[in-house]
């Protein structure tokens, strides 16, 4: 041990003077007996040090204990209490000031874990319209306003294993039927009017109210892993808001005005699908979704729908709608988004150009392709496979482009044309047939502020409803759509 040195090094210096212990000095002798003491008392404290640290004495143990017995009957106690208490423990004063805090915000963290998952969204269409041309059976002005309000809310439906649900629920109403146009289809889709004995008495509707589970697949799978997945979906719903679809032209609220261009023609204008007066019907849908190659993708999927009573929940379900489609995404013009559905359609209730209802069927498509940063080109295709519609084939295209083109990037113009063939059951009852109507509408979409939209709107019926008796109109009009 280093304490050692001195001493043997003094004995050492003695030793070699050869002076034995008696003769030392006596200055010397009492330092060298100091420094032994204090050796000495060393050796003791390490030994007493080590004694404790290899094993603590049973009367420290149990002092440990007792304090800890007497903690926890402090905490006990304190706990049979909701009260705070200065003489308490830290840490229930701390347990009891944080359940506090949760009592407090407790409804609007129930609130918050309710609400998670719920979407909403609305909208306030308002149109205004003047036609140089009615239909002469009306008794309407010529210059007509119509409004409609439309809230949608989704929510979570639940889990069964691996599959998803969702609920989906649409409220509508509004007033003013539009102008009425002479013959062909409505130059005004948004105009809704509910019915009732007093037109000033608004009421909303139910249009739709469906649930969807998305499965994935393979069943049993790892779920974040699949790439494809199975879609079934059921109740009361808008049948194009599954099929038939196109981006530049789908909503009548921000795109185009007239019903010749929101769907494929011969379906919803030329009265191939019946549905209920608002254009809603119960039914379900089944498809299936691959996104293996993503963002390539494709799928298949299949709807049955009432029609005609049914479809109002007057009648029976029978004489349905069955439809099929084809789509996929893809990317062309240097990896721009484009797609591409193709679908056929039967149905037990098709309207015949007299009015009267009979079973039709009929191939259809639609695409859309985006050519350019701004530029949208996009075209439907209808052709009638059996039955005597009014019109059995019809060709719609146009274009959209951003604002961007000339710095205002929020707004948007658009311009399409429709060729409707009249069909020859129908050409054989006009005293003089003019083989097709045409449409030709243009608009543009002013964003006048972050959440209203401005869009005027000029339209060109050539021969409405293919007769030439029916001459040319004009329809000029004013959108102003409100969303939130």
């Amino acid at each position: 041990m280093r304490a050692l040195k001195p001493v043997v090094l003094a004995m050492a210096l003695a030793g070699s003077a050869s002076v034995d212990a008696a003769g030392l000095p006596v200055e010397l002798a009492q330092t060298l007996q100091q420094m032994q003491d204090r050796l000495d008392r060393l050796e003791v404290r390490n030994a007493e040090l080590e004694r404790q640290l290899a094993a603590p004495s049973a009367a420290a143990l149990e002092t440990r204990v007792q304090q800890m017995e007497s903690d926890n009957l402090k905490l006990e106690a304190s706990f049979a209490s909701e009260r705070l208490s200065q003489d308490e423990p830290e840490l229930a004063t701390r347990l009891k000031a944080m359940e506090a805090d949760m009592g407090r915000l407790g409804p609007a963290g129930r609130l918050a874990e309710a609400v998670e998952g719920i979407s909403a969204g609305g909208a306030l269409t308002l149109v205004a319209q003047h036609a140089s041309k009615l239909d002469p059976a009306a008794t309407s002005d010529p210059s007509q306003l119509s409004w409609r309000g439309d809230v949608e809310v989704g929510m979570p439906g639940g889990e069964v294993g691996n599959a998803k649900g969702q609920f989906f629920f649409h409220l509508r109403m509004g007033q003013g039927d539009g102008v009425e146009q002479a013959g062909g289809s409505p130059v005004n889709a948004t105009a809704f009017d509910a019915t009732h004995s007093d037109p000033s008495n608004v009421h909303a509707v139910l249009a739709q109210a469906w649930y969807q589970l998305n499965v994935p697949l393979p069943l049993g799978g790892f779920k974040g892993a699949s790439r494809e997945h199975l879609e079934a979906t059921f109740g009361k719903m808008d049948p194009y808001g599954f099929f038939d679809g196109n981006d530049a032209s789908n909503n009548e609220t921000t795109q185009y005005l007239n019903l010749n261009f929101v769907h494929n023609p011969l379906l919803d204008a030329g009265g191939g699908a019946v549905f209920d007066s608002y254009g809603f019907t119960p039914g379900m849908r089944l498809a299936y979704v691959n996104e293996t190659n993503a963002p390539l993708t494709w799928g298949v999927s299949y709807g049955l729908f009432a029609t005609g009573g049914g479809a109002a929940f007057v009648d029976s379900f029978e004489k349905p709608l069955h439809i099929l489609q084809l789509e996929r995404t893809h990317k062309l013009f240097g990896g721009r988004d484009g797609h591409f559905r193709l679908y056929g359609w039967h149905t037990g209730q098709g309207t015949v150009h007299d009015g009267s209802l009979e079973k039709q069927s009929g191939l259809g498509v639609s695409a859309d392709q985006r050519v350019g940063d701004g530029i949208i080109l996009w075209g439907r295709y209808g052709y009638s496979l059996k039955g005597a519609p009014m019109y059995d084939r019809a060709v719609t295209l146009g274009a959209s482009f951003s604002g961007s083109y000339w710095n205002r990037a929020a707004d948007s113009l658009g311009v399409a044309v429709a060729h409707l063939a009249v069909s020859d059951a129908y050409r054989a009852t006009l005293a003089d047939p003019a083989g097709a109507e045409q449409t030709v509408e243009l608009y543009y979409n002013w964003q006048a502020t972050p959440s209203l939209m401005l869009t005027p709107d000029l339209q060109f019926i050539r021969h409405a409803a293919a007769d030439k008796a029916n001459g040319n109109s004009n329809v000029a009009g004013l959108r102003a759509a409100l969303s939130f």
